[in-house]
């Protein structure tokens, strides 16, 4: 029996990951078959992109894409090896994780108040560093964009990697770090890091008393999301697109799934193709733009 496979652009462990296999397993129970996922690591997604981008459009090869290569890379890579919109039809987004601004425990940056009086430019300040994991990457990125909404005095560290990026703000060597909450969240609860706003519109259930950057640094509207969607290549016919979209999104919204998800610190979505299409075509705007802003270069 011919398998489905959806591919990731990411190593196995990570929030990418997890997500495809919870999906992948709801998808092997309802049709009986298997669905697989399988991971192409190498040039920040771009590779396994590609390789979906050049299947046949049968709907047995699909991509968990992330907003980065959606509405990111498209900016940052001068000859990106496949196009996000005419490369690809949407079946439909997956879920979206929300971020969170960190910093060590034994950081003297305790409020959004603090950082604000550290990193505003002035004598004596030597301003803040930011560690992410990677150029371009929805943590350099929210970091660029909270830099310039506050005024603040930022230098970016890139690292290959989240866990070395954290390890880093952990010990103190580099301020701060906007992270996944998924990854973030054990080492807040645990005193390892102290979060100071969640980069969302909504307050999150799993964290209630956080307040969001918006709230914490008065910036209405701030919001740096990141999420993944499920694609399939160019021309694959439209009922085949209409049978996974009804599919995966029944998948998603089950009560196993979701909770599943929001466990990854997740949350099920599950929109149309045209709804995921308005998506992908909003945070490309924006995103592009801050990446040309900034000047902003792949690692």
């Amino acid at each position: 029996m011919r398998p489905v496979r959806i591919v990731v652009g990411f190593a196995a462990g990570g929030a990418p990951d997890a997500l495809a296999r919870i999906v992948a397993e709801k998808l092997t129970q309802r049709w009986n078959k298997p669905v697989i996922v399988e991971n192409r690591v190498g040039a920040q997604g771009n590779t396994a992109m590609a390789t979906v981008a050049k299947a046949e459009p049968d709907g047995y090869t699909l991509a968990l894409m992330p907003v980065g290569n959606a509405a990111v890379n498209p900016a940052l890579f001068a000859n990106l090896p496949y196009d996000p919109v005419k490369d690809f039809t949407p079946i439909t987004q997956i879920a979206t994780v929300e971020n969170v601004l960190v910093v060590g425990s034994g950081s003297p940056i305790a409020t959004a108040q603090d950082m604000l009086a550290r990193g505003r430019p002035g004598p004596n300040q030597r301003g803040l560093t930011y560690a992410s994991p990677g150029a371009g990457s929805l943590a350099h990125l929210a970091a660029e964009l909270l830099a310039r909404s506050t005024g603040l005095s930022m230098t970016h560290v890139p690292y290959r990697g989240v866990a070395p990026a954290l390890t880093d703000v952990l010990r103190g060597d580099v301020d701060l770090i906007f992270a996944q909450l998924s990854t973030a969240k054990p080492l807040i609860d645990s005193g390892q890091l102290r979060a100071l706003g969640l980069a969302s519109a909504q307050r999150s259930p799993v964290m209630p008393e956080l307040p969001t950057i918006a709230e914490a640094f008065g910036l209405p509207g701030f919001e740096a999301v990141s999420w993944y969607a499920l694609m399939a290549p160019a021309a694959t016919p439209g009922p085949i697109v209409a049978k996974l979209n009804e599919a995966v999104s029944q998948a998603i919204r089950s009560a196993d799934v979701a909770e599943a998800m929001q466990a990854q610190g997740a949350t099920p979505i599950g929109n149309s193709p045209a709804e995921l299409s308005a998506v992908i075509a909003a945070d490309s705007a924006r995103w592009s733009k801050l990446v040309r802003d900034v000047g902003i270069q792949p690692n």
